[in-house]
């Protein structure tokens, strides 16, 4: 039995499959099983993974397309590990990892973990860009990027995992977004422990454009509303600082056309700090104008979709409840 079952739920990602598992089978520690569930793609990687089925002990499932969580839930009913350790298909895992994970979870047991992600050389200064904007506290308060924490570690599905035992008693993942806030957040009212590891990170493609990236960041806004009534209690000041800052803008912005150009200062401040961490951290001055874009695109994108949910389900008290969403998704 394999000490760690990584499952991978994969949809039309081809290439990156081939990326990540490549960086699988480059790994020092061996002791894995790798499970790649197909989650109803147009473009299947079978073939790609049959070609790593012994150096990356990768195993290989077709199935109708249902969504992310299904197909996470579709590889646990199916591993051998005894610990489930999940990755996104445009990862690519530094090959000290799974050495470095396991080493750390002998000498410190905990039931369920995560780590942080960090952009790779061979990505695109767009990719570093949005990388930046989404691991910088800056941006996003610390939640995402692994250093400072404004709020209790919450594990993500690029890089996360737990023991078999959390999977038998609090079930799988449920088919909605913000999937893995909803899980840890489970996990810990069901009383089991929670660890950053963070010298356990990985290299995380993210979206490749900005267009994705807003879509994406606008359905993190949306869902943190939905995570709000599932549970009353996790919605934190921090997670409101988006809509703040898209209300902030707004009036700033009034204000500077109707007033005094001044009024636009802090926000200008802000942009510039943004500009010169990035540049103490990135030491590129082209990722650095980017990420006042992509700092701009995040917090607007999801502050923007707070609003909207916050607006509908909050004040007007219209949409569906999470039960009912989630049928839907289902298709039930």
């Amino acid at each position: 039995m394999a000490f760690f079952s990584i499952i991978i739920p994969v949809y039309n990602r081809i290439d990156e499959v081939r990326d990540l598992l490549e960086s699988l089978a480059s790994q020092s520690d061996k002791d894995f099983e790798t499970i790649l569930v197909e989650d109803g793609s147009t473009e299947r990687c079978e073939a790609v993974a049959l070609e790593y089925a012994t150096t990356a002990n990768a195993k290989y499932f077709y199935k109708e397309n249902e969504g992310r969580s299904i197909a996470r839930n579709y590889g646990m009913e199916r591993a051998q590990g005894d610990y489930f350790l999940f990755f996104d298909s445009d990862c690519v895992i530094p090959p000290q990892y799974i050495a470095t994970l396991k080493s750390r979870l002998v000498e410190h047991p905990t039931d369920c973990f995560g780590g942080p992600d960090a952009a790779h050389d061979s990505f695109s200064t767009v990719q570093k860009a949005i990388n930046y904007s989404m691991t910088s506290f800056l941006t996003t308060g610390g939640i995402r990027g692994g250093k400072v924490q404004l709020e209790k570690f919450v594990p993500r599905t690029f890089n996360m995992g737990f023991r078999r035992e959390v999977w038998e008693k609090v079930g799988g993942f449920r088919e909605m977004f913000s999937e893995d806030i909803d899980m840890s957040t489970r996990i810990r009212k069901a009383g089991f422990s929670i660890s950053l590891i963070r010298e356990a990170f990985v290299y995380h493609k993210r979206r490749v454009n900005l267009r994705l990236f807003c879509r994406q960041v606008y359905v993190f806004g949306m869902s943190r509303i939905t995570l709000k009534l599932l549970y009353p209690d996790s919605l934190k000041a921090v997670h409101m600082l988006p809509a703040a800052f898209v209300l902030g803008v707004v009036v700033m912005t009034v204000l500077a056309l109707t007033l005094s150009w001044w009024w636009i200062m802090p926000l200008a401040a802000y942009l510039v700090a943004i500009f010169i961490c990035s540049l103490a951290t990135t030491k590129s001055l082209t990722i650095s104008v980017l990420s006042i874009l992509t700092g701009i695109i995040q917090l607007g994108g999801y502050g923007c979709g707070f609003l909207k949910a916050f607006f509908i389900k909050i004040l007007l008290r219209r949409g569906r409840n999470i039960d009912e969403e989630i049928a839907i998704r289902k298709g039930k």
